[in-house]
């Protein structure tokens, strides 16, 4: 079919346990993290890590919030 792929086993599972952390500047107080029982600091670094099955969804987050990656790195995972 148009569009799809085929992955063997060793393709999910080196994908499902891959990890990544964000670099994220400018975060700050919106209604989104209103909900929260803390503020988020406005200026400095915040480190998010996240599995690779939720690095789109993370980034939407992030931009929502007002934030800016500076730099995404991969974790070995052990």
């Amino acid at each position: 079919m148009f569009g799809q792929t085929t992955l063997g086993a060793s393709s999910v599972s080196s994908s499902a346990s891959r990890v990544f952390r964000y670099e994220v500047v400018g975060l700050k107080q919106n209604q989104e993290t209103d909900k929260n029982k803390f503020n988020i600091r406005r200026s400095g670094s915040v480190f998010i890590t996240v599995p690779y099955s939720r690095m789109n969804e993370e980034m939407q987050r992030i931009n929502r919030l007002g934030g800016k990656i500076v730099k995404i790195e991969s974790l070995a995972v052990e």
